[in-house]
């Protein structure tokens, strides 16, 4: 019955999930804080890549090929390594970053909606008009949340269409129009004889090129939809290392096309690429392009939310009716998509848009909402490259299709290494206000990060405090962790649960994972 099943639903290839990657994780939005740097943007991404991309795409591409048909992706995969609470914790961050980025990208969709008019002027006003904006941010979001619950038929067809006509074509054409630029004599906005290599003794500059890193968020995103791909095992691996070169290339070029046009004291986190387009299509004599390429940049937005919105959300529901959420956020529509968790995360994105009112502009909206973004999902990430490295010990002889090094461990503790370590270089400086911005109160924006980081780390471990065996929704074909059937490992998974629980001032359970009448394996565990 389950591999009937795995088989009616595998329909994505390796095309479908390359541009499912790349919509998930390029969003233009993010070229004109980059675009400050000048020549020495491209060492910032080729570092994030080095230490961040290119660890997280190789080790996400190992756990989703060790677990092909397991559910849970993240849980999933830090679950097995760590226990059921950190792997909670771990999707839950996943999910909630994503739920908080909503309105920090619909934003430049809202901007970009703004820009449909002739005039420039008028334009740029009302994109800064913070209640347009709300407005905006929730049509689209709600629109959105329409579509994903037609399935993810309408979900694929539109991401893939969404992520050449709104990311892929306008980054080629904004590449074109900075080449041409140069050929024809336009006067450079940027230093082309500037130094590669930034001065880093620029603390401010540090902590802007940190946010960096969510640029390249979600490389794994995909691992949630693995039983929908068509031979997981070879195909994931190569749409994720196919997508993260593609990823880099449109960052840089873009990047620099942008700075060519725009100077860097004249930069706009959220309105510097349509005035960047705009530009271009000006000195050309083609300005009635303006309003198509703005057309194009919402469609893509509207692509990479769609991407966001199925992704997580789906992960939420399969953990959910594991029996580690509330029977409520387990109902499904017609379709089998997840209705109340969609619902439910409509309504914290209304809740959070609200914050265009309390702060002093658009722009330092963004960037608050960005960083508390960062702060959320680096955790998640510190836990996925932890559990890499301990998964190479506490499951040596499973099958790994797809392996980091031939032999030994010694290469995985370097990828993984240096992905932790970048990830925890990240979270550190992202506390950090950028120099850059107008962010106002310094209380606001300290309070709404730190508040936030432990507001939404503690969240889970209440949610399961409370949980009951009633949860586990009826036929569930959750497959029970590996050290759910080994006794030893039990005992080893405890002494290693009441040690974290001890270290965070978390309460500890009265039984062992073992004794937990919702993580006794159950008949169906050979589903697998």
């Amino acid at each position: 019955m389950a591999n009937s099943n795995i088989k009616a639903v595998a329909k994505l290839g390796v095309g479908t999930l390359i541009m499912l990657n790349v919509v998930a994780v390029v969003s233009l939005r993010g070229l004109p804080a980059e675009a400050e740097y000048g020549i020495s943007s491209a060492f910032y991404y080729l570092f994030a890549a080095f230490v961040f991309l290119i660890p997280v795409s190789l080790v996400s591409a190992e756990l989703a090929a060790m677990f092909p048909y397991q559910q849970g992706g993240m849980f999933r995969w830090v679950g097995e390594a760590f226990g059921e609470k950190l792997g909670f914790l771990g999707i839950w961050l996943q999910w909630i970053e994503n739920t908080i980025w909503y309105p920090t990208v619909l934003t430049f969709g809202a901007v970009a909606l703004a820009f449909i008019g002739m005039n420039h002027g008028a334009d740029s006003v009302l994109a800064s008009n913070k209640i347009y904006s709300l407005v905006v941010v929730l049509a689209i979001y709600w629109l959105a949340t329409f579509i994903s619950l037609k399935g993810m038929g309408w979900v694929g067809k539109i991401s893939k269409i969404g992520g050449m006509v709104g990311t892929i074509i306008p980054v080629i054409i904004l590449t074109i129009l900075g080449v041409i630029y140069l050929c024809v004599g336009g006067t450079p906005q940027m230093n082309l004889h500037g130094n590669f290599i930034p001065d880093l003794s620029k603390f401010d500059n540090i902590v802007l090129a940190a946010s960096i890193f969510l640029f390249y968020a979600g490389m794994e995103l995909s691992g949630v939809h693995v039983r929908e791909i068509k031979n997981p095992t070879v195909n994931y691996p190569k749409a994720v290392f196919l997508g993260a070169l593609i990823t880099v290339l449109i960052f840089i070029f873009g990047t620099y096309a942008l700075g060519l046009i725009i100077p860097a004291k004249d930069i706009n986190l959220v309105q510097s690429l349509l005035v960047g387009f705009d530009n271009y299509f000006s000195y050309f004599h083609i300005s009635w392009l303006s309003p198509v390429m703005a057309i194009a940049l919402v469609f893509g937005v509207l692509a990479g939310v769609l991407t966001w919105v199925s992704g997580p959300s789906k992960g939420i529901l399969a953990v959910g009716k594991a029996g580690y959420l509330p029977p409520f956020f387990q109902k499904t529509n017609k379709n089998g998509i997840q209705r109340n968790i969609l619902l439910i995360q409509g309504g914290a994105v209304t809740l959070l848009s609200l914050l265009f009112v309390v702060m002093p502009s658009v722009e330092s909206f963004y960037q608050i909402l960005s960083q508390l973004t960062v702060l959320l999902y680096l955790i998640a990430y510190l836990l996925m490259f932890a559990a890499a490295i301990y998964l190479r010990y506490s499951m040596k002889k499973a099958k790994r299709p797809f392996r980091i090094g031939n032999h030994g461990n010694w290469l995985m503790w370097l990828v993984g290494g240096i992905g932790f370590a970048g990830s925890l270089l990240a979270f550190v400086l992202s506390f950090l206000p950028p120099g850059q911005v107008a962010i106002g109160s310094n209380t606001i924006w300290y309070s709404v990060l730190i508040g936030g980081v432990v507001i939404f780390v503690v969240a889970p471990f209440i949610i399961l405090r409370f949980r009951k065996p009633s949860w586990v929704a009826k036929g569930s074909d959750f497959v029970p962790f590996h050290w759910q059937t080994d006794p030893a490992s039990q005992a080893r998974l405890a002494e290693a649960e009441a040690q974290f629980e001890a270290s965070e001032g978390i309460a500890a359970p009265t039984a062992k994972p073992a004794a937990d009448p919702t993580a006794e394996p159950d008949k169906t565990s050979t589903k697998s």
